[in-house]
């Protein structure tokens, strides 16, 4: 096999592209923003501007350009898919996967219309977020939502050891503490509404609490890091062996 050099290119080899929100948060071990969290090489590349508070809180729709503008950055660089580290980045999916020829999975909220199409007319989605009141009816139906009536919403804004590393950047975490709140609320929503059979993480801080999730709720969990390997597995088949 013969390769040639792409013109501009640092390093090769990178299965997924990550745009990381300008913050200071600390990436533990299963995070979105921790390359330990993967099986295979990933890339990041961090969005001049866009802060958590422009983000979330302002819905800041000018900063696209800025979004689009790196993620062409990380397509250049040869990734096979582009996602980020907050679920709230779904507000520029569209116009970012419009941009570019790279597959563009922004949040952790693009796998609900698949997950809604294999629940059942009672059942329904449990997501957990980082603020409730800022996970909008637009932002889910940008998400591919059908029927807004078959999720329940759970938002971590008022617990403290949550809110403090992860929306406040105070700059440090305690991971017990964090996954405690994280459970006592997965439990709360399972218990007001057991018709709930599955659960959306949607903040991409998320992941190294999805065992804990699963092991008291007993539902399913999906997250970013379910959407980052599913599309990674895709990207870079295997060859089957076995017996025959």
């Amino acid at each position: 096999m013969k390769y040639t050099v792409r013109p501009g290119v640092e390093s090769y080899g990178h299965a997924v592209g990550i745009l990381l929100v300008d913050c200071s948060t600390p990436f533990i071990p299963g995070d979105v923003g921790n390359a330990s969290t993967y099986k295979y090489p990933v890339l990041y590349r961090t969005v001049p501007d866009v802060t958590l508070d422009r983000l979330i809180n302002l819905g800041d729709e000018s900063l696209v350009q800025n979004v689009i503008d790196t993620a062409l950055e990380l397509q250049r660089m040869g990734v096979r898919a582009i996602t980020s580290d907050c679920g709230y980045m779904v507000r520029y999916q569209r116009q970012v996967a419009a941009a570019l020829d790279t597959p563009v999975i922004l949040s952790s909220l693009v796998q609900l219309p698949m997950i809604e199409q294999t629940l059942g007319d009672h059942q329904k989605i449990g997501i957990i977020c980082a603020n409730a009141r800022r996970l909008t009816p637009e932002l889910l139906d940008i998400a591919g939502l059908r029927d807004p009536s078959k999720v329940v919403i759970r938002g971590l804004e008022e617990c403290p050891n949550f809110r403090g590393p992860i929306l406040d950047e105070t700059g440090s975490l305690d991971q017990e503490a964090v996954e405690a709140e994280v459970v006592f609320t997965a439990l709360g929503l399972v218990r007001s509404h057991p018709e709930v059979k599955v659960i959306l993480l949607e903040c991409s801080n998320l992941p190294p609490y999805a065992a804990a999730v699963q092991a008291a709720t007993g539902r399913m969990v999906f997250d970013f890091t379910t959407l980052i390997d599913f599309y990674q597995q895709a990207t870079r088949r295997q060859r089957f062996t076995g017996i025959y």
